[in-house]
């Protein structure tokens, strides 16, 4: 079997809001610190070069992609030798999504944007409408954000496409850290995969408060680290072998009976007036 040890990062930080210039240079100093200590994979959280809470400011400091932060991305990720996941406001088409986006050393692998929005991101973005996976050196690799950490459909879709390292950076809020604690850990266990979960840290507009545990899980649903400061970089060594080793013991993805599932979700969208969903 071959050698498929990785040294990765997630990266825990507190953003000013709409203050692109002082966060790209905080992602500086921790993304070198990662790199310092060998990271070849590094997280960054949602929104990280904006702040989260600046829904008055969202047409001004969305960009396009490429643009000027992703290009900016792929330069330290030149100068680093590192794949960088960071997440921004995305302008598309006079629309603006919550955007993650993957860039190493020879540019812009790809994007994915936010499907299941939270509370008021629905009056912000639009929803994404792809699961898209990306092959990486030492993973293959998927994205959701945030809130989707609670959507297991969208991670087993992302394990069921070759997936075995999801990504969430996360802008989670303190007061559901409970969610956050067990959300990370079932999406590891049940598709059997690595996660690394990059969540925000601070108070903006005094009340919207993040929870930071940003945190490295393994296959069987282990922390393998946890950050617990405010501007933090927690870095580990994952062996991408123990994926196949996991799902051999527990074969949730073998098993799955993906028929019936399809079969069943067709009938409640085509029914929604049975089910709970007509009454939410």
């Amino acid at each position: 079997m071959s050698n498929r040890k990785v040294k990765v990062a997630s990266i825990q930080m507190n953003c000013e809001m709409g203050n692109k210039k002082a966060n790209l240079e905080r992602a500086y100093q921790l993304m070198r610190e990662a790199a310092e200590r060998g990271a070849k994979i590094s997280v960054l959280p949602e929104l990280f070069n904006t702040a989260y809470r600046v829904e008055d400011q969202d047409a001004s400091l969305a960009e396009t992609i490429p643009g000027e932060t992703s290009d900016w991305l792929i330069v330290r990720a030149q100068e680093f030798n590192m794949t960088i996941i960071a997440c921004i406001l995305e302008k598309e088409n006079n629309q603006i999504y919550d955007t993650s986006l993957v860039v190493d050393k020879e540019g812009l692998k790809g994007k994915y944007q936010k499907i299941h929005l939270w509370d008021q991101e629905v009056k912000r973005f639009v929803s994404g409408e792809k699961y898209p996976v990306f092959k990486l050196e030492w993973a293959t690799m998927g994205m959701q954000i945030c809130y989707e950490v609670g959507f297991p459909e969208g991670a087993r879709i992302l394990a069921l496409k070759g997936a075995d390292l999801i990504i969430y950076p996360s802008a989670f809020g303190e007061e559901r850290y409970y969610a956050w604690d067990i959300a990370t850990k079932a999406r590891a266990l049940e598709n059997g995969c690595y996660v690394i979960a990059a969540n925000r840290t601070g108070i903006e507009k005094g009340e919207t408060i993040f929870g930071g545990h940003s945190r490295i899980l393994d296959p069987k649903g282990n922390i393998l680290a946890e950050a617990t400061k405010e501007n933090e970089v927690i870095v580990t060594e994952i062996d991408m072998n123990k994926v196949s080793e996991q799902r051999k013991t527990i074969p949730y993805l073998r098993d799955l009976n993906n028929e019936i599932v399809i079969r069943e979700l067709k009938n409640l969208n085509e029914n929604k007036s049975n089910g709970v969903l007509h009454k939410l």
